[in-house]
């Protein structure tokens, strides 16, 4: 892991790029989570071009991160990226359908922050 904390010029291109070029790890966590929330590793991976970046947590415990909304196959779903730009790599922590009682109607901002 990155001993300095450096973020993108900008997250959301720098997210895309290290997901269309495969250069993603993904974490314990949302290993064990996927399967649970019915949401396959290849639907994330598909979605890249639905990404938007709805929270950012520039301060994160071990990288910085950056809640990812996003859409396949008509269903929304989030999904939480930790990056590492001097390693030039996204870490997919993750990922889960948001709950409409939280959110607003797109699933974009939360209902009570």
């Amino acid at each position: 892991m990155a001993s300095e904390r450096v973020l993108p010029d900008d997250p959301l291109a720098f997210i895309r790029r290290c997901v269309c070029e495969s250069r993603l790890f993904w974490t314990y966590h949302v290993n064990m989570r996927l399967a649970d929330r019915h949401i396959a590793r290849q639907t994330i991976l598909d979605a890249a071009a639905t990404y938007e970046i709805i929270e950012s947590y520039p301060e994160d415990k071990y990288l910085p991160s950056y809640l990812v909304w996003a859409m396949a196959s008509g269903i929304v779903f989030h999904i939480l990226f930790a990056v590492d730009v001097p390693d030039n790599n996204v870490r997919v922590i993750t990922a889960y359908r948001p709950d409409p009682a939280q959110w607003d109607g797109d699933f974009r901002r939360r209902l009570n922050p």
